[in-house]
């Protein structure tokens, strides 16, 4: 299986595309393809881009992405640094209702699991209370061979439309996926130079240099394909690393320092996007988070 920058090559002989990875780190380039995508992180940690949102992953998450969502599991940098030994590993499955397996999904009996991903075009993160069924029923199709693919694939869509928990969608229900080759190919390479850049002072000329469009054209055409402005696409991500930054490590960052990380050069000015965007300030943000996490140690103790 061959992923190309916005677009992956499946083989013909397959109508069920299933693998286990282990590497460094994550596939680092954006791409949408025609299958729907289920990823079970095993290892890893990072940030999941789908269409115009993001979500933090770790150890245990898994996700449903829609047919042609552009999408990109951005490992964390330290996953990126020589001569550690951090690693990823996932378990995905493809499959496409509107390829090999059409006469299948055209079937009456279908008609749950069609009304299921009709619903949820999109993709959502698999509920924590549904995730041992999936990633168990993720395995068994990884590991059936001949006809038994099949059995274990139905099982697996089975206990998919199960889930009826209320589910939040990867990304805006108004967004489209609708676009050109060439686009794609192009927002690819916009949307990367900002995910490895945006903890420099990188400016509306800078991306829009690196897209070789004038600033002007180039707010037009961010905004008509992520919905975002480039300042607040660039502050979700910054604001995505530092919640990441805050609640991580034996003590955490301080503040300031998890803000300069991020990319900000003003301390007054973190605060206000990181309330602005997540509805609260660091301080409580990290307080919050800890007394969660000391509630759930009390409960498994």
């Amino acid at each position: 299986m061959k992923v190309l920058p916005f677009t992956m090559l499946v083989p013909d002989d397959k109508s069920v595309i299933s693998e286990q990875i282990e590497l460094p780190h994550f596939y680092q380039y954006l791409h949408r393809h025609d299958e729907w995508q289920l990823t079970w992180v095993q290892e890893g940690e990072g940030t999941l881009l789908a269409g115009n949102n993001m979500h933090s992953f770790s150890k245990g998450d898994i996700f449903l992405i829609g047919a042609n969502l552009p999408h990109l599991f951005k490992s964390n940098p330290e996953y990126f640094i020589l001569d550690n030994d951090k690693k990823i590993k996932a378990c995905s499955l493809y499959f496409n209702p509107n390829g090999i397996l059409k006469s299948l999904f055209h079937l009456p009996e279908m008609s749950l699991v069609n009304g299921f991903l009709s619903s949820h075009k999109h993709g959502f993160k698999i509920p924590d209370q549904y995730a041992k069924e999936i990633a168990k029923g993720v395995l068994d199709v990884h590991h059936s061979s001949g006809t038994d693919i099949l059995f274990s694939f139905i099982k697996f869509l089975n206990s998919l439309q199960g889930i009826n928990s209320n589910l939040e969608a990867l990304c805006s229900e108004v967004y489209s996926s609708d676009i050109t080759e060439n686009e794609g190919r192009r927002l690819s390479n916009i949307l990367n130079f900002i995910m490895r850049n945006y903890n420099n002072q990188i400016t509306l000329e800078d991306v829009a240099n690196a897209a070789y469009m004038t600033p002007q054209a180039f707010c037009r055409y961010f905004k008509k394909h992520t919905g975002h402005t480039f300042i607040s696409f660039l502050n979700e991500v910054r604001i995505n690393d530092a919640c990441k930054s805050l609640i991580s490590g034996p003590k955490a960052d301080c503040i300031s320092g998890v803000a300069y990380k991020a990319g900000f050069n003003s301390i007054t000015n973190f605060n206000r996007v990181f309330k602005n965007i997540i509805g609260k300030s660091p301080r409580v943000y990290m307080d919050t988070y800890n007394s969660v996490s000391k509630v759930k140690t009390m409960a498994c103790s």
